[in-house]
């Protein structure tokens, strides 16, 4: 069965989503002891939250680029997820989805949250013919991210390391057998209508 152009896919249970982010040590490992972001992570700037673990994989290296050595599994509230789509503007300008660029300039400077479709990548990072989301929370949406939405906090770096050893050794089956399980999101349709160019 072929897979939808742009889909929501998420672990996620009847309360939560699972987002991850790739930080510095001295960001990650304090947020994962204590479950929250320190003080040092920055709410007054953009943040992006990616709900595929392989999208993270790609965007840090199996977390070995510089920054982003640590890599969190961070769970939160789906009311929260559900109000970032809600408030949410394409992070580009799309003809079918905008009357014009200066409408969608407008809509991008109040909304609270930016969203990007990018290409999904399979165990060695290739990119998939379908699309991945990723959330860019901003003021108060990141603020509301890092001090009501967020749950719980893992560290998986160990995991991101385990599964790139595996694949790196062409164990590929064994290497998608410790993947999160990442299934469609019930996002209600009307959340994403201007969502999806």
């Amino acid at each position: 069965m072929q897979e939808p152009q742009r889909e929501i896919r998420a672990a996620h249970t009847a309360s939560t989503v699972t987002v991850y982010q790739a930080y510095p040590p001295e960001i990650g490992l304090p947020a994962a002891r204590d479950g929250r972001f320190p003080a040092a992570w920055k709410r007054d700037r953009m943040t992006w939250i990616k709900p595929s673990f392989l999208w993270m994989m790609y965007r840090c290296g199996w977390a070995t680029k510089e920054g982003q050595e640590t890599v969190l599994a961070v769970e939160i509230g789906r009311e929260g997820f559900e109000w970032a789509l809600r408030n949410a503007c394409l992070s580009s300008y799309a003809p079918g989805v905008h009357p014009d660029r200066a409408t969608w300039q407008r809509e991008l400077k109040r909304s609270p949250t930016r969203v990007q479709w990018d290409p999904e990548r399979d165990l060695r990072l290739r990119p998939l013919p379908y699309r991945s989301l990723q959330l860019g929370l901003s003021g108060e949406a990141a603020r509301r991210y890092a001090d009501e939405w967020t749950v719980a906090v893992r560290d998986v770096t160990p995991l991101a390391h385990e599964i790139h050893a595996l694949v790196r050794d062409d164990a590929l089956d064994a290497a998608r057998a410790l993947l999160p399980g990442e299934r469609p999101y019930p996002a209600v349709e009307e959340s994403l209508r201007n969502l999806r160019p």
